[in-house]
């Protein structure tokens, strides 16, 4: 029987929770000899191959247009969705933008920082528009939610590992604990 296979990608985030997964250190080797490990924005591979994966999993909250096509097409090619972090289960701290106007946002960020020089506020279809904030379930119907700032390795080790021997996780009790 071959391994199953899993996906991962990021959308508004910081990268925290990709480094919380490579904190798993050497039990990320347990992971990959339970499943195979198709794409990831740290690798070269960075979509789930057409002929889709057994696990999905999204970092970051959706904030563009890019964002939601890169939700539908991993969604699309995954059986099992997996929100991974706060910004991808709850919107995270990218929802406190929803508060200000977008260009007002944009302006201050690319335009007016004291260290910026010649600014602009960069435009292209790989950016995609802008769009209100919000976590992954509100753009495509989530499975299994693992909240945290970034969530534990032990507790993305657990959700790994219970999905690449074909159970869903349950997250909860010390699986949710945060020091």
């Amino acid at each position: 029987m071959s391994k199953p296979k899993i996906a991962t990608d990021w959308l508004a985030a910081c990268a925290g929770c990709h480094m919380s997964l490579l904190d798993m250190d050497e039990r990320l080797l347990q992971v990959l000899s339970l499943a195979e490990l198709t794409s990831c924005p740290i690798t070269d591979l960075k979509h789930p191959p057409h002929e889709g994966v057994e696990v999905g999993v999204l970092t970051g909250a959706v904030n563009s247009t890019t964002n939601i096509a890169v939700a539908r097409m991993m969604r699309k090619r995954c059986k099992i969705l997996v929100a991974l972090g706060d910004c991808a289960v709850f919107g995270g701290i990218v929802n406190m933008r929803n508060y200000f106007d977008m260009q007002e946002a944009l302006r201050c960020a690319y335009v007016e920082t004291p260290s910026t020089v010649d600014g602009f506020v960069p435009a292209s279809e790989e950016l995609g528009r802008p769009v209100r904030a919000r976590g992954v379930d509100q753009v495509v119907k989530v499975d299994v939610c693992l909240p945290g700032c970034p969530p534990s390795a032990d507790a993305i080790f657990h959700v790994l590992s219970e999905l690449a021997q074909g159970r869903i996780p349950v997250v909860a009790g010390e699986t949710l604990k945060y020091d």
